[in-house]
């Protein structure tokens, strides 16, 4: 393997890293998907083309990776994860507090779709890719990912929109309780 392809791995574990965590929910999860994809690029690196795009191959790689996981955890049953914590920069307790349930809501939402458009948030929404970039990469026509992408987009709005008015019920029934 050449310097060259070395240092274009490095350079893309960012994006990957994004990608990994959208897709699993959960930091170490998705850590632990990161590093097993770099594992099976650096292993299997003379099936990557020359000429085509490094991050699309590896991306490919680490999206197989998660549906083979979960399929096998279906098999094994759900795992739980008792401490996950979000870092959040704020001086503002209040701030920091909604900002932290605004992302869990978000993460709650991203793993209520199904697989194949948590895909499509996490290659278009979060990593900034493009329709047909994102379409090389699932092996989909665009057309397929624009509309699976707008089911989801739509899917989550409608979480996000139910979790606001559960929270809201829920805020009052507390002050109710603390007066």
């Amino acid at each position: 393997m050449t310097d060259q392809i070395r240092a274009e791995m490095i350079r893309l574990l960012p994006r990957l890293r994004r990608f990994a965590h959208a897709l699993t929910g959960a930091r170490d999860q998705g850590d632990d998907l990161v590093q097993e994809t770099c594992v099976r690029a650096l292993t299997h690196i003379d099936q990557w083309e020359p000429g085509t795009r490094l991050d699309s191959w590896m991306f490919r790689i680490a999206q197989n990776l998660w549906l083979d996981s979960g399929r096998a955890q279906k098999v094994r049953g759900e795992r739980v994860d008792l401490e996950e914590a979000y870092d959040v920069v704020g001086s503002d307790g209040r701030q920091v507090t909604e900002q932290r349930m605004a992302l869990e809501a978000v993460r709650e939402g991203l793993q209520q779709l199904p697989p194949e458009q948590r895909v499509l948030v996490a290659l278009v929404c979060i990593d900034g890719l493009s329709y047909k970039e994102t379409a090389a990469i699932v092996d989909a026509p665009i057309g397929t990912v624009m509309s699976r992408l707008a089911r989801a987009r739509r899917a989550l709005h409608e979480y996000l929109n139910r979790e606001v008015e559960t929270g809201s019920k829920d805020e009052r029934r507390h002050e109710r309780n603390f007066r």
